[in-house]
């Protein structure tokens, strides 16, 4: 294995750390507008994700710096081609930031109204528009032989992947759900449990038509693996949450999340970005990638960094690990 294959597993990884950490944030923040019945509920949910919502984008910002240093190629046409959707996902995270911090600084009514409608919406949009972008990778846009993308913005709305947006969409919902019920105590951690279920059923179906489609156009044996390694686990989640069995549903929603980020990327190599316009056009690990000099000095620095980073991430939900209520809120008595 050379060092752009181990630069390609390290932003997989990267991508399934991303979307096992924030998928259930994006999904917490939806349910502030689906789950919650009254303030002080949004609080709750608000609090159950406060001290760690900000760790979990350092795993976006890892991503997205490894490919630019890694397959810079990559990363100038997944920018430019992608410009107005990433742009929208980026706007989402810089207000969904602002609404987490400026929503208790007044007591007005208005004010705490709009930023809880901002955090509701900057958390959909991107949980659907991250879909979206990986369907279109995975499935293949319109890449000509100057390695540049030649599509336009219809182009990435296909059929394909507006599925793999709802999949992310009710995915990363589920996910917060479950999320919700492990971390809440009283009426809410029931009522968390119980849209859990109903969400999962639907995730369930929409995972399966997804990842059918995926290996069905470009799968091989080893994403086949990987596929029924997420079918099972989000099935076995759905069960487990419907049990009660929080802990082991969270566990398996986050496993069936890095196991569909593994197939992808396992459908996808060696190409990084599949050219559907001829397969010679395609961006690979090796024509898209920085010098051996270049990736040897990442690699030295991100064996030190990544497990620090790990170790630092687990010791804060460590810390924040009890439950809450509206008991809890300032004021609730």
């Amino acid at each position: 294995m050379e060092l752009h294959d181990v630069w390609f597993v390290i932003i997989a990884v990267l991508w399934a750390g991303y979307f096992f950490l924030e998928g259930f944030d994006f999904g917490v923040g939806v349910l502030t507008g689906v789950l919650a019945r009254d303030r002080r509920e949004r609080r709750v949910l608000i609090n159950t994700i406060g001290p760690v919502w900000d760790g979990n984008e350092v795993w976006l910002i890892t991503a997205g710096a490894s490919t630019f240093a890694a397959f810079p190629e990559w990363y100038a046409t997944l920018f430019s081609g992608f410009y107005l959707p990433l742009l929208l996902i980026l706007v989402c995270l810089i207000v969904r930031g602002v609404g987490f911090e400026y929503r208790a600084k007044r007591s007005g009514e208005r004010w705490q109204t709009n930023w809880e409608h901002a955090i509701f919406w900057t958390s959909l949009l991107p949980a659907f528009l991250w879909g979206v972008a990986f369907g279109n990778i995975a499935h293949g846009v319109k890449i000509d032989a100057d390695k540049e993308y030649v599509g336009t913005l219809l182009d990435l709305l296909n059929p394909y992947a507006l599925l793999g947006g709802a999949v992310t969409l009710f995915l990363f919902t589920f996910h917060g759900a479950v999320f919700t019920a492990l971390k809440t105590v009283g009426d809410i951690r029931v009522r968390a449990r119980r849209l859990a279920t109903r969400l999962g059923a639907v995730t369930v179906l929409l995972a399966a038509g997804f990842l059918a489609w995926t290996q069905a156009h470009s799968g091989d044996g080893a994403s086949l693996v990987a596929l029924v390694v997420a079918a099972l686990a989000l099935v076995a989640a759905v069960g487990l949450n419907t049990a009660g069995r929080e802990g082991w549903a969270f566990a398996l929603s986050g496993l069936a999340i890095v196991a569909a980020v593994a197939m992808l990327f396992l459908t996808l190599f060696p190409a990084v970005m599949p050219s559907s316009l001829n397969p010679a056009w395609d961006l690979t690990v090796s024509n898209a990638s920085s010098t051996p000099y270049t990736l040897g000095i990442m690699t030295w620095c991100a064996a030190i960094a990544l497990p620090l980073v790990a170790v630092y991430q687990g010791w804060t939900y460590w810390v924040f690990r009890k439950r809450i209520g509206t008991q809890h809120i300032a004021g609730s008595h």
